[in-house]
This record gives C-alpha cells, sequence and structure tokens, in this order.
C-alpha cells in the first residue's frame, strides 16, 4: 500500500471540476484508492465519494492505493491535483 498526503492548493477545493478530474484519473487504475480526511475514508473512484469530503483549500487529505499499479495511480493523482 502506498499512501500520500496532500494539502488542497485548488482555490475552489476538491469540488465539481477537481473532483471530476480527480476521479477520471483514479479510474484508470486496477488498484483500490482511498482518500481520507479527518478519519473518514473514501472511495476514489466514485464522483459522488469524493464530493462528501467537502475538501477546501488548505485541508489535508491522504491517498491511499493498493494493488498492482498503486504507486502511478498515487503519482498521476497527485499530479492531477497539481494542475487543479
Amino acid at each position: 500500500m502506498v499512501r500520500v498526503k496532500y494539502t488542497i492548493k485548488n482555490e475552489e477545493g476538491l469540488h465539481a471540476r477537481p473532483a471530476s478530474d480527480f476521479c477520471k484519473t483514479a479510474s484508470k487504475f486496477k488498484s483500490t484508492i482511498r482518500v481520507i480526511k479527518d478519519g473518514e475514508e473514501f472511495e476514489a473512484k466514485s464522483i459522488l465519494m469524493v464530493l462528501c469530503i467537502g475538501a477546501v483549500k488548505g485541508d489535508e487529505i491522504e491517498i491511499t492505493a493498493e494493488g498492482e499499479d498503486e504507486q502511478q495511480a498515487i503519482d498521476a493523482l497527485v499530479e492531477t491535483l497539481d494542475r487543479e
């Protein structure tokens, strides 16, 4: 399992378009990918779950991936968040 902590930089937080882009990226991988915020765990491949996170600029989230392409998934998701 690979884990990374990430601080949300986008002014909009992880809502609407950024959440959609995040889910699309997560869905490309076979690994199980989760986002953890304030002790709650959310499925990263579900737009509804990602929107439920309610992450705003400055919030810290943890992204975990477990599976055959876990490192590639984490790298791609961090890159996606950095682009937003």
